[in-house]
């Protein structure tokens, strides 16, 4: 059997789409999508965000209305650092018919996740 969650968008219901019509003759409404869950796939995570949304409008109209109490949940205080090696500065040139073209890259090289800072 499927397991569903209604949709957490706070304005879900207002948007007027076909698939939101229910109801019968004369006693129409828009109601809330259901968001299928898929829990017998090996590729289901429960935590992901469009487990409980049926879009990405959704889901930052829930985040706009809740930001507040969402911040709240784990306050910042401070910033996390990940340390990281000197970066690397390449330059790489390409020579084409009408001149020469340059551009730089830079390697960030990451250094034991472990031992990260925060």
């Amino acid at each position: 059997m499927a397991e569903y969650h209604w949709c957490h968008g706070p304005e879900c219901h207002t948007y007027a789409t076909q698939d939101r019509v229910r109801g019968s003759k004369g006693f129409k409404v828009l109601r809330t999508k259901k968001v299928k869950q898929h829990t017998d796939r090996e590729w289901y995570e429960r935590d992901q965000p469009f487990n409980y949304f049926c879009s990405q409008g959704c889901l930052f109209n829930f985040i706009r209305t809740h930001i507040q109490r969402i911040v709240a949940l784990d306050p910042r205080t401070e910033p996390l650092e990940t340390r990281i090696e000197d970066p690397v500065r390449e330059k790489h040139t390409s020579n084409y018919s009408f001149g020469e073209h340059s551009y730089y890259t830079t390697t960030i090289n990451k250094i034991d996740r472990d031992s990260n800072m925060g």
